[in-house]
């Protein structure tokens, strides 16, 4: 039964990987040069007070979720059971 778990997780771990580098890599460039040590003015445009509506927040939101997926699939696949 031990074995059935542990494949099964490290399958969805492998899964994991895979799209949370996909995710990464779409995300936009944070390159704005010396604007973005003081916040830049994009908080204060349409887009910057939305960004959590865009498709820029929402990958952010899937990078988190994956993120924490991923630590707590590393976490239990390095378990002794």
């Amino acid at each position: 039964m031990a074995v059935v778990i542990r494949t099964i997780l490290t399958v969805l771990f492998a899964i994991d990987c895979i799209a949370l580098v996909v995710v990464v890599l779409m995300q936009q460039g944070k390159d704005q040069g010396l604007g973005a040590l003081a916040g830049g003015m994009t908080s204060e445009t349409y887009w910057g007070k939305n960004k959590g509506r865009s498709a820029e927040g929402n990958l952010k939101k899937a990078t988190r979720i994956m993120a924490i997926l991923f630590i707590v699939l590393a976490v239990v696949l390095n378990m002794k059971f």
